[in-house]
């Protein structure tokens, strides 16, 4: 009978058949896609150091200006819904080099862009290109790379969105100085195409295709505790991490007294805690679960984030910044290897991309301008330690889960 902290994934004939044929690590294929899940997230990430200088352009305030990320995320989400069928209608390779191409091209129109609805519907299309890309990329993972390797596959697989964490502030500053925030986004667009490009000539990934989503797969899921469970953790976690994350540089102007290119250093930098992080994570998952886990980094980052709100010292707000870090991407490793565990590979890439649908409306899409709205009538450091709170209020909740693997009915 499974455990709460160790649920045992429902392995079909399909994944037995296979085990034999995988790699214990892929090198090559993860390689390519941690250049590559780099590139998406330095795309989306470089909003946020900009937005200081989008600001004064446009004479936002705070809300307006994090309402951006909300076009994002809602392009994110799409491109989450239309990732299982691409990948069914093509094959999950092909849609990750699909992923990366229109990730570019969205980028490079940005600097063509003539009005701020343009820019708007830029961003939009960028989400699109990034949303593709995660369903597909954790089931080329999880299917090329036997199980009992699959939490340090996850997290080298980790290593390309914290990498992006740390260079997405220190690239941006430095491409404003050359082209302006406009061209700054633009520029990020040639080396994604050209990667998505070698991707695909490359032949890496296989040619396997996702199950086509039917009315009632997406009906059974829905109908599924666990599937919302997995949700609220995914949601949380994007919430405490990308949503902070993109708010940062905003909060350690205003609340802090930074100076916009030190935020922006500071706010980059702090994310090298997680290169570490992550792989204490997925260890730890192995010896005390990965349910268990996933609650403790949470727990601890949203510890991390009540404390930045109270406290305004840049001396105790700088460490706090690379302790929120680290236990925010901390989250991770345990928590997509726990979500593969709980559902099947050929329902995988669809209960995936559902559940990050959520995730992103829930993390992504709400927490950037709901924190610029606290700002505007409260403050940054009230914004943040609500954030902190509404964390251990939604890890209050899910103390009570107790994960199962789901039924294979699921799948039909």
């Amino acid at each position: 009978m499974p455990s709460e902290s160790q649920p045992k994934p429902q392995t079909n004939y399909r994944d037995n058949r296979k085990e034999d044929q995988r790699d214990s690590l892929p090198i090559a294929l993860l390689s390519f896609l941690v250049v590559l899940f780099f590139l998406n997230i330095v795309s989306r990430l470089s909003i946020g150091p900009l937005l200081p200088v989008i600001e004064d352009e446009f004479g936002f305030r705070h809300g307006s200006a994090g309402a951006l990320y909300f076009y994002m995320t809602l392009g994110y989400c799409v491109g989450l819904f239309l990732s299982s069928y691409v990948a069914s209608w093509l094959s999950h390779r092909v849609n990750i080099g699909l992923a990366g191409i229109t990730l570019g091209l969205a980028l490079l129109m940005v600097p063509l862009a003539p009005s701020l609805w343009w820019i708007r519907a830029d961003l939009w299309l960028l989400g699109v290109g990034s949303g593709l890309y995660l369903p597909s990329g954790i089931a080329v993972i999880t299917e090329n790379t036997r199980e009992r390797f699959w939490g340090r596959a996850l997290a080298i697989h980790e290593l390309g969105p914290n990498l992006g964490y740390v260079f997405a502030p220190l690239l941006s500053e430095l491409l404003l100085g050359f082209f302006g925030w406009r061209g700054a986004l633009g520029a990020m667009g040639v080396p994604t195409i050209l990667v998505s490009g070698l991707f695909l000539i490359s032949g890496l990934g296989g040619s396997s295709r996702a199950q086509l989503a039917s009315g009632k797969m997406f009906a059974r899921l829905a109908s599924d505790r666990t599937f919302w469970r997995m949700a609220c953790l995914f949601g949380v976690s994007i919430g405490v991490g990308l949503g902070l994350y993109t708010m940062m540089p905003l909060f350690l102007v205003n609340a802090a007294g930074m100076p916009r290119v030190s935020a922006n250093l500071a706010t980059g930098l702090s994310r090298i805690s997680a290169f570490g992080s992550v792989f204490i994570a997925g260890a730890l998952s192995d010896r005390i679960g990965r349910s268990r886990t996933v609650k403790l980094a949470l727990g601890a980052a949203g510890t991390c984030t009540v404390l930045l709100g109270l406290f305004r010292d840049p001396w105790i707000t700088l460490p706090l910044l690379f302790l929120q870090a680290a236990c925010a991407a901390s989250f991770y490793p345990a928590g997509f290897a726990l979500l593969s565990a709980v559902f099947p590979l050929p329902v995988r890439p669809v209960a995936l991309s559902m559940i990050m649908v959520l995730a992103a409306l829930i993390g992504a899409g709400t927490v950037p301008p709901l924190v610029g709205l606290l700002a505007d009538h409260f403050s940054f450091s009230f914004a943040f330690g609500a954030a902190g709170f509404a964390t251990f209020a939604s890890l209050f909740l899910l103390g009570f889960i107790r994960f199962r693997a789901i039924s294979e009915n699921t799948q039909k």
